[in-house]
């Protein structure tokens, strides 16, 4: 499913894409603005929809160039309706690097965050009650609101996402890499359980569930890749030493004086 996909542009060789059904969800904000307003509520719907994936692209930037300093190639960001995926060539085994590439996206959103609200300042009843007013100020402080969320939101300790990495770079520094992913996998799918139930029967946000549910499958896949990654490894250490065996030591050179 993840190649239902046009491809838009590239920045700096990295391709960047948008899912077929994201076009659904564009489609659903322009309906819901149009049905409020007629067509000047349907821009602005639209418009806050593609500045809000805008932040998402530059999250996944930040992963992005982040890993390609560290000379880790990455392939391609898709932009679905439930976010965004930077997809790499390879997944870094060293745990700082982890940690330095996982960071980089929060730090996007917060960055973001900030600059706004050097420029707008913070909205009122900020943060739990927050009144955006019906104009450009007040949907850039909506934008500013979003980027926090989103920043704090990849952050909770639940596998694969940001703060779930962390968790797991924070493991590999005690213990093997694969073990590493298993507890953080593990620790993920129970945490995606309850944040799942919790959307689903509490917030009452089949779509936040929904959310969840991916990322419960995600930190599935994640694992299964690392574990076959580990036994292809294994099994191709065994055959170089069974095809190819160790040249004796060297005699050491015999001195005459």
């Amino acid at each position: 499913m993840l190649g239902w996909s046009i491809n838009l542009f590239r920045v700096r060789g990295i391709q960047l894409s948008v899912h077929a059904s994201f076009f659904l969800l564009l489609a659903w904000f322009a309906k819901d603005g149009w049905d409020s307003g007629g067509v000047s509520d349907m821009a602005i719907s639209v418009g806050l929809l593609l500045a809000f994936f805008t932040c998402v692209v530059l999250h996944e930037f930040g992963h992005s160039f982040t890993a390609m300093h560290f000379g880790i190639g990455v392939r391609r960001i898709l932009l679905m309706p439930i976010g965004g995926m930077a997809e790499f060539q390879s997944i870094p085994r060293e745990p700082s690097r982890e940690l330095l590439i996982t960071l980089a996206g929060p730090a996007v959103n917060f960055a973001i965050a900030a600059l706004l609200w050097a420029i707008v300042g913070l909205p009122d009843g900020f943060p739990f009650h927050s009144e955006f007013l019906d104009r450009p100020s007040g949907y850039t402080q909506m934008l500013l609101q979003w980027n926090l969320m989103m920043g704090f939101f990849n952050l909770l300790p639940i596998f694969p996402m940001d703060g779930g990495r962390i968790f797991r770079a924070l493991l590999a520094w005690r213990m093997p890499y694969l073990r590493a992913t298993l507890w953080a996998a593990n620790a993920g799918k129970v945490l995606a359980v309850i944040a799942g139930l919790l959307a689903l029967f509490v917030w009452n946000s089949p779509l936040t569930a929904v959310l969840f549910a991916f990322i419960f499958l995600a930190g599935e896949t994640e694992y299964r890749v690392v574990r076959r990654h580990e036994v292809d490894e294994v099994r191709w250490r065994e055959m170089l030493a069974r095809y190819y065996e160790p040249l004796p030591p060297k005699e050491p050179p015999i001195l005459s004086h």
